[in-house]
């Protein structure tokens, strides 16, 4: 790991704007037909070649954006590795480290969304921020009161994806930590 801080990356929502107004392919994006084991898995017990590709919509400026960002680039998404395979080529990203959920969709006590807690805990105390487009106040509140280091967790909406105030956001906040 390097002293920079994270960029924890969920991957529906800010990279793949599924909700785009007119389920039209957004200016700028590219569609891709994708068959992840993850996938799959949810049509069982169908077999493979019954289930139909999920259909995920790409920007391929963004790898160069985020590379070009003073961040550790993480996978902070339900695709884990998947995403290494699937996500990161079109993207031009190299193979990131992915947070391994231990409860994938499960309801929190606290009314949490359900990758707060492992997501805090795998960031270990280092300075983060977390782009998701399913981001609440409360962890927002949870995160600031349980994580020792900076942190911002900056909301997606999945109908425009990553945006040009998001790549701002990310070089000004990395900047006021230096």
């Amino acid at each position: 790991m390097t002293g920079q801080p994270l960029l924890l990356l969920d991957v529906d929502g800010p990279l793949n704007p599924y909700a785009a107004p007119d389920t039209r392919c957004p200016k700028g994006y590219r569609t891709h037909r994708l068959l992840p084991e993850s996938w799959v898995a949810r049509h069982a017990p169908r077999p493979r070649e019954q289930v139909e590709p999920l259909r995920v919509w790409l920007n391929p400026a963004h790898g160069p954006e985020l590379l070009a960002l003073p961040y550790e680039l993480v996978w902070a998404t339900t695709w884990m590795d998947e995403a290494n395979t699937f996500i990161a080529p079109p993207l031009g990203l190299p193979e990131l480290p992915y947070i391994p959920w231990t409860g994938m969709f499960g309801v929190d006590p606290d009314g949490l969304h359900w990758k707060t807690r492992d997501l805090v805990a795998w960031a270990d105390g280092r300075p983060f921020v977390w782009l998701d487009d399913e981001l609440g106040p409360r962890d927002i509140e949870w995160i600031e009161a349980n994580h020792p280091a900076p942190a911002v967790a900056l909301w997606v909406d999945p109908r425009f994806g990553l945006r040009e105030l998001h790549f701002q956001a990310l070089r000004e906040w990395a900047e006021e930590g230096e």
